[in-house]
């Protein structure tokens, strides 16, 4: 009889501290896992690392935009063109839109211009072309081309080759160009452009001539690119 009271005994005990164990954690449940009244819960999760903001305007379909730039001309040294020619000034000012997040078309209206002493060659390409970009939140570099009419001026003193040349033209010409975009917010970036142009007016000198002259060359810009 004892023996069996004693099992009973045993039995109690067990029981009891089991009860107690699943009271104490459904109590620390109602608590929170970091303590405190019941219903009173942890904050969310912080986002992934991974995480990024969706990408701002100037990456979207269809944005237009205002553009300026103003830098150096490095003219060509051909025997044929702007051969001891100096470094001179460049500037363009234009339009274009972000057809794509990848394509954007430009309308340019610029001038550049060198001098060798008395000399001086002009510039003024007005053109239409394309750039394709490498989308990025931030910096967006690209490529372009374009074509154009170029307005041209040409006065040279005489010399060996020609009697005196005070003239202009007309012509068909185009340019390659290379940049970068850093947009400083979702509307105005900061850009750096580099341009090659080619252009081959011919020119008539004072006796009639008419002579055939390369005024390409390099432009390098800084500018601003500001959307609507």
């Amino acid at each position: 009889m004892r023996k069996h009271l004693a099992l009973v005994f045993v039995g109690l005990f067990v029981a009891a501290t089991a009860t107690a164990a699943v009271a104490a954690d459904y109590d620390r449940y109602e608590r929170g896992p970091h303590g405190g009244s019941p219903g009173e819960y942890a904050p969310p999760p912080p986002p992934p690392r991974g995480y990024q903001a969706p990408p701002p305007r100037h990456a979207q379909y269809g944005q237009p935009y205002f553009f300026g730039h103003a830098g150096v001309f490095d003219p060509n040294s051909d025997s044929d063109g702007l051969d001891g020619y100096d470094t001179g000034w460049n500037f363009d000012v234009g339009i274009g839109s972000r057809v794509s997040p990848f394509f954007a078309i430009d309308g340019t209206v610029g001038a550049y211009r060198a001098e060798r002493g008395s000399d001086e060659a002009t510039v003024v390409p007005l053109t239409i072309g394309g750039r394709f970009i490498l989308p990025h939140p931030f910096i967006e570099p690209y490529v372009g081309a374009g074509l154009g009419l170029y307005f041209s001026s040409l006065k040279e003193r005489p010399g060996v080759i020609s009697t005196g040349i005070d003239d202009s033209s007309t012509d068909f010409g185009g340019y390659l160009s290379v940049g970068l975009d850093m947009w400083l917010n979702p509307r105005i970036a900061l850009n750096f452009e580099g341009k090659y142009h080619w252009v081959n007016p011919t020119f008539r000198d004072s006796s009639g001539r008419d002579f055939d002259v390369n005024m390409s060359g390099w432009t390098g810009n800084l500018g601003i690119r500001v959307a609507f």
